[in-house]
């Protein structure tokens, strides 16, 4: 018992520390028990901070903000009418040809399995190739009369949800621009008084959140952008759907691309067969991830801290099972958030050599 508080009056001793543990104690508490009902707002955040760099750097160009607030907020207007009324129906589209594709496909995989232990007898047989070939007809009629089920029970409840998104999202992002400064100053009033270290910290998250919200949504966009005029250019069925989810497997580094690479190769094996065109296909998808990882990712995120793989994988795993896709997606400034806390935390030789008399 002595040496817990001997550790705890060692590391705590600090107001600004207790405030600090405090600040972040109440903010994990929020995301982790009202992280469902307040994910509009996180969505709002997001664009906010996404549009704050626009806002920006139009009044570096001498507009003043509300003129410049409104000009980006109607580009964003337009820009989610066309996701909600032209991308998600082209994208359901591709989805239901894609489902009524699948029996084709489990067809044309059951005959190329069934190939497997005439060419190598002494890996497979046919057993076990037959009971390969049961679990994955058996997944996949499952996974298609889930899919029924939730589209027909929940199609209502989607389109609902959608339509609040639709009404809230320009919403709040609009006043979350507009009356920036009114908020922060209304939030400072319930952080502590002694709030140096706070702000230290909050300056240099601020900075980097900002920058990866941006490049990222850059990266993504650039991604699925070349992915699509790609795919487009040589032929490749469902284009629209499978760069979409291309782009979008940026937001997981590393296992994004490598998980991405199986449906992109399989729908282009069943499309082309083993041919040129599937190798110019799989030629094609690795050259956008090498320039993605390569070319694209340090130039748009030089200003964000460097994190190593590890670290990154296991920040993407920990706070993914927390708080699932916004877990995931905000991954890597998470972590640089606790780099920064570990950086500017007070330390006990530090406070020793104040203490100590010169």
């Amino acid at each position: 018992m002595q040496l817990i508080r001997q550790w705890f009056r060692r590391h705590f001793d600090n107001p600004q520390v207790i405030g600090l543990a405090a600040v972040l104690v109440v903010g994990m508490a929020l995301f982790l028990f009202f992280g469902g009902m307040l994910a509009p707002v996180i969505a709002a955040l997001v664009l906010a901070y996404l549009l704050e760099g626009v806002v920006r750097f139009l009044e570096r160009l001498h507009v003043p903000r509300m003129p410049a607030v409104v000009l980006v907020f109607l580009i964003f207007f337009v820009g989610l009418l066309l996701v909600f009324f032209a991308l998600i129906p082209i994208l359901v589209r591709q989805v239901a040809q894609l489902a009524d594709e699948l029996p084709k496909i489990l067809n044309a995989s059951q005959a190329l399995l069934l190939q497997l232990p005439q060419q190598y007898p002494q890996l497979f047989s046919e057993e076990q190739i037959n009971d390969l070939i049961f679990a994955i007809r058996r997944e996949a009629l499952d996974f298609s009369q889930r899919l029924l089920t939730s589209l027909s029970f929940q199609s209502v409840i989607l389109l609902i949800t959608m339509l609040v998104y639709l009404v809230l999202l320009p919403f709040l992002v609009f006043f979350f621009l507009k009356d920036k400064r009114p908020l922060i100053h209304w939030l400072s009033q319930f952080l502590p008084r002694d709030r140096e270290l706070l702000i230290t910290i909050w300056r240099d998250v601020d900075r980097q959140i900002g920058n990866y919200i941006r490049g990222k949504f850059l990266e993504i966009l650039i991604v699925w952008i070349v992915t699509y005029l790609t795919f487009s250019l040589l032929g490749l069925s469902f284009a629209m759907l499978l760069s979409l989810v291309v782009g979008l497997s940026v937001i997981i580094p590393y296992v994004g691309a490598a998980v991405v690479t199986v449906p992109v190769g399989l729908i282009a094996y069943f499309q082309f067969g083993f041919g040129t065109d599937f190798i110019w296909v799989m030629v094609a998808y690795a050259i956008i991830q090498a320039l993605d990882g390569n070319v694209l990712v340090p130039l748009l995120f030089s200003e964000v801290v460097n994190l190593h793989p590890v670290a990154i994988i296991i920040a993407i795993l920990v706070f993914g099972g927390l708080w699932g896709f916004w877990g995931v997606f905000f991954a890597i400034p998470l972590a640089t958030v606790i780099q920064a806390i570990l950086k500017a935390w007070p330390r006990t030789d530090e406070r020793l050599a104040q203490d100590t008399p010169g």
